[in-house]
């Protein structure tokens, strides 16, 4: 039982809670002496609190009125345990109240915990904060001096009772009061700074107008700051006119106020263009789209130095286009949360393929640029069976649904959980119309103020319900709703989400989610409370919450035992143990490569796209938490073989009857996700002209990414010309593009496919795709030769195309180990198949985050040239590239790409034939990954 002392640290591998929690669910008894309380930390040890009462387990707690920080909320919340004591140390003038202690009391000793964390989310999940934990017997001295210290301080601390409570509230109060005006300077523009999404997406600007870029695309999650991005930007460039352009009036006032308040003293003049005012004789006019395409001749074409387009998703649309095309500007800005893809043309087309930036939510939530969440996952009552009713049979969900003892639950956990703020400002997510006005009409009848709304409501119902909630006075405290908030509504101060139907839709469950992240005044966290049930598909709430574009079933069963430790910052998810029990076991049974469970995840997908067949690959780019396409090409080799498979579409097979055609699409398929942008970016460029030139390339090239080498550049220009495509690899691959010294041009096929509009849109669509999730996955770095970035996948084949490897890349094999000059290249399974017998049982392991054991290929001795490079790599200047992977199948016939964990160096060897090699690893893995790998599920 007894250790070593330990320091406690938040990081990926641990934190305060947890070690914290752990404690509750073990010990005896407890006594916290703290600073301060927060509801924001409190709210993280409610379950463990519960759990310890069950248990008869009784605890004390001091905290204190220092700084006046501890909140009469918390206070509240930690008296409803009977089996807590609590009091306050009232601090003086010059008295403070430092503490920051905890100790756990078992049988025959103590553990105490002791260090700077008080009990808020950050201090117990992502600040710096440094505790140390000291076990010690009962009767040592040390725990003796403490015991007695906690004694000491609880008989000079007040009961915290109702006249305290009362008393401390009305304090608070008057301070709020009286200084809730001195915030305000907070709000003078010499005091707003750029947030780190601002900043790079204003760096990303810059960089594109100097290489004479016109026109960029800024895509950010709702709550991410991309109208105070545009003014900072304009505030930098100072353009003489200004058009922004917005597609709901509701919004154009608060545009106009933020440039108003970042741009004070400058001598220009802010006007409107509605349906109500006219001032085109402003400076920088804001303007509803409907109105600019009516008035747009009344000014020059080149009238306007900078055109900002908000909602820029919308600028396909007829009234955006004569508009667009109209006018002139110096520099053209899109902004969006969702990039969907109107019909006729690509949203980034227009914006000319320039991404300044893209911000998802999982990057949001790292740069804390929205508020934290704290997800707890309840296991539904008894009474819901939904084990047997598909997840879209709506009614049949509704019908089950619609339980009292259900509401009465839901209810219990609302005032369990309690809320950040005085007021709930709650949206609760239900399966239907009927659902909604159920569960609203209970909510009233058991005395909390309720309303639904749905798609059949207009607008200014929808805006009039929405302001009585954000309405601190307004007695309403929840909207129930189906689907109509889930994208492109606004309500900064919800502060409580309510998940009360079947998840069947990631991209929904990360809509709703997000409605309540949007940073405001005094919100410290959001709080989301998910009613877990038994129906078939409650495994998607793990994929929703693991947020990565990839996934296996080791990394899912991995993210869930271990709380999705991987997400940033104090964001806080927590499932029951019946929850997680049942979503491990649904994750197991499920095949993720198979063709039924493809066809589901693809016809759920199709649901969100209004029920149009998405039959671009880009129409999976516009939403977080959309499936990964690249899943369906593994399938059948091209995304529209898999979409002409399952909608038996005559057309699109009538389309693919044509083999050349077919054949380019499923090679440039083959090769997404891309790994290396540039021969891509080439063929994009190709698109529109016959050819093209090495310095023409390389200029495109720095459109995408900060810097490239020449040599890489001449590489691509070679590799798309087949240089190094062997015989069988030449007849599998029409070619598309043929070399003349440093020119390469369109091939014969290339200009017949793209006279085809029908072809033509489908080659486009997999390019752009190609681009756009590169850019996303590897943004602007350079990544040098060999091409690789720290943690992502890769297949073994594309070390060839990665190292710009100059001979035939089919002859680039071996068994586990590739050589380019001195770039060595280990591809190491961590756990070999059972059922494979090899001539020699391969001892590679990871040690820790920065040792790593690998045996050479069994033929290597010591003595030979290879063995020498591999033993003395550094003396010899060889590079020893590791990728790493947990197991070659996951799932029947589906083989595991490899993860990158960087260059390693010999430290120690011994053995022949094999030899035993032990390498330092050049960068520590990440926690999250050595997780991955070396956990068991």
């Amino acid at each position: 039982m007894y250790k070593e002392n330990n320091l406690i640290v938040n990081s990926e591998q641990t934190n305060l809670l947890k070690e914290l929690t752990s404690s509750l669910e073990t010990c005896n008894r407890f006594y916290f002496s703290v600073a301060f309380v927060n509801f924001s930390g409190l709210q993280l040890l409610l379950d463990a609190l519960k759990e310890a009462k069950q248990r008869g387990v009784e605890g004390k707690i001091i905290t204190s009125t220092y700084l006046n920080f501890t909140e009469p909320k918390a206070l509240d919340r930690i008296r409803e345990f009977e089996n807590i004591d609590l009091k306050i140390f009232v601090t003086e003038r010059n008295i403070g109240f430092h503490t920051k202690a905890y100790i756990f009391e078992y049988d025959d000793y103590f553990k105490v915990m002791i260090g700077s964390s008080n009990i808020t989310q950050s201090a117990l999940k992502s600040n710096v904060e440094w505790n140390v934990e000291i076990i010690s017997k009962n009767d040592e001295s040390f725990i003796q001096q403490v015991i007695s210290e906690f004694h000491g301080l609880w008989d000079r601390s007040t009961v915290v009772d109702d006249f305290f409570i009362q008393d401390y509230k009305q304090f608070i109060k008057n301070i709020d009061r009286v200084t809730s005006s001195q915030t305000m300077i907070y709000e003078k523009a010499e005091y707003i700074v750029p947030n780190s999404m601002q900043h790079k997406a204003m760096e990303n600007l810059e960089r594109l107008r100097n290489l004479g870029e016109k026109k960029a695309l800024v895509i950010a999650a709702t709550g991410t700051g991309k109208t105070y991005m545009s003014a900072f930007d304009v505030k930098k460039l100072k353009p003489k006119k200004l058009l922004f352009v917005v597609h709901r009036e509701e919004i154009l006032a608060k545009a106009k106020e933020t440039y108003e308040k970042l741009l004070p003293n400058s001598n220009l003049t802010f006007g409107m263009l509605t349906g109500t005012r006219k001032d085109f004789d402003a400076d920088y006019i804001f303007a509803t789209n409907k109105t600019i395409s009516r008035y747009y001749h009344r000014f020059n074409s080149n009238e306007f130095d900078y055109i900002i387009y908000d909602e820029a998703h919308h600028v396909t649309a007829e009234t955006y286009q004569h508009v667009i095309d109209y006018f002139k500007p110096d520099f053209m800005l899109g902004m969006t949360a969702t990039p969907e893809r109107g019909d006729s043309q690509s949203i980034f087309g227009i914006f000319d393929f320039n991404v300044a930036l893209e911000v998802r939510l999982h990057d949001a939530l790292e740069d804390d640029i929205v508020v934290p969440f704290h997800y707890f996952g309840i296991t539904d009552i008894d009474e819901i069976d939904l084990s047997d009713v598909p997840v879209d049979d709506l009614d049949e969900i509704t019908k089950r649904l619609k339980v009292n003892e259900r509401v009465d639950f839901v209810i219990e956990k609302m005032k369990f959980y309690g809320h950040d703020g005085k007021k709930r400002k709650c949206l609760g997510f239900c399966a239907s119309k009927e659902h909604a006005r159920y569960m609203a009409a209970e909510f009233n009848n058991r005395g909390i103020p309720s309303s639904y709304l749905s798609g059949e409501d207009d607008v200014p119902v929808r805006e009039a319900r929405i302001a009585e909630l954000e309405d601190d006075l307004n007695e309403l405290q929840v909207i129930f709703t189906v689907n109509i908030f889930n994208e492109g509504v606004d309500i900064p101060s919800v502060n409580t989400v309510l998940m009360l139907r079947p998840t069947n839709s990631p991209i929904v469950f990360i809509q709703q989610l997000g409605r309540g992240l949007r940073k405001y005044q005094d919100k410290s966290f959001l709080t989301v409370l998910d009613f877990i049930g038994n129906h078939t598909k409650t495994f998607l709430i793990a994929i929703a919450l693991n947020g990565n574009r990839y996934y296996d079933k080791e990394s899912l069963k991995v993210a869930i035992s271990t709380g999705f430790a991987h997400l940033p910052g104090a964001t806080h998810i927590q499932m029951d143990k019946i929850s997680q029990e049942r979503i491990l076991a649904q994750i197991d049974q499920e095949k993720f490569t198979s063709m039924k469970y493809l066809k589901e995840e693809y016809f759920e997908f199709k649901k969100m796209n209004s029920g149009r067949v998405p039959d671009l690959l880009m129409d999976y780019y516009k939403y977080d938490g959309a499936p990964d396409p690249v899943r369906f090409i593994d399938k059948e080799k091209s995304y529209l073989n898999f979409v002409a498979k399952v909608e038996k579409d005559q057309q699109l097979q009538q389309l693919l009857a044509y083999e050349s055609f077919e054949k380019v699409l499923k090679w440039l398929s083959s090769m997404l996700p891309l790994k290396r942008i540039y021969d891509f970016i080439i063929l994009n460029y190709l698109l529109e002209h016959p050819s093209v030139t090495i310095d023409e390339v390389e200029q495109e090239i720095l459109k995408w990414v900060e810097m490239v080498d020449e040599d890489s550049v001449f590489h691509a220009m070679e590799f798309l010309n087949q240089k190094f495509f062997d015989d069988t690899q030449k007849k599998r691959v029409p070619k598309l593009a043929n070399l003349h010294g440093e020119r390469l041009t369109r091939s014969h096929l290339f200009e017949q496919l793209l006279a085809n509009p029908n072809y033509k849109r489908y080659l486009y669509d997999v390019i752009e795709y190609g681009l756009f999730r590169y850019e996303r996955e590897f943004g602007e770095d350079y990544l040098g030769v060999p091409h690789f970035k720290l943690y992502e996948q890769y297949r073994m084949m594309d070390a060839a195309l990665l190292s710009n490897f100059r001979k035939t890349h089919s002859s680039f094999r071996g068994s586990g180990l590739l050589v380019n000059g001195k770039d060595y290249f280990l591809y190491i399974d961590l756990h070999k198949e059972a059922d494979i017998k090899e001539s020699i049982n391969y001892n590679d392991k990871i040690i820790d985050r920065i040792h790593f054991q690998w045996e050479t290929p069994n033929k290597t001795s010591q003595g030979t040239d290879q063995g020498k490079n591999i033993i003395f790599n550094q003396d010899r200047g060889i590079n020893l590239h590791l990728f790493v992977r947990k197991f070659k199948e996951i799932e029947k016939n589906s083989i595991e790409p490899y993860i990158y964990i960087g260059k390693g160096n010999t430290i120690s060897f011994k053995g022949e034939k094999p030899i035993e090699v032990q390498l330092e690893l050049e960068n520590t893995l990440p926690q999250q990954l050595y997780t991955e790998l070396t956990e068991k599920v």
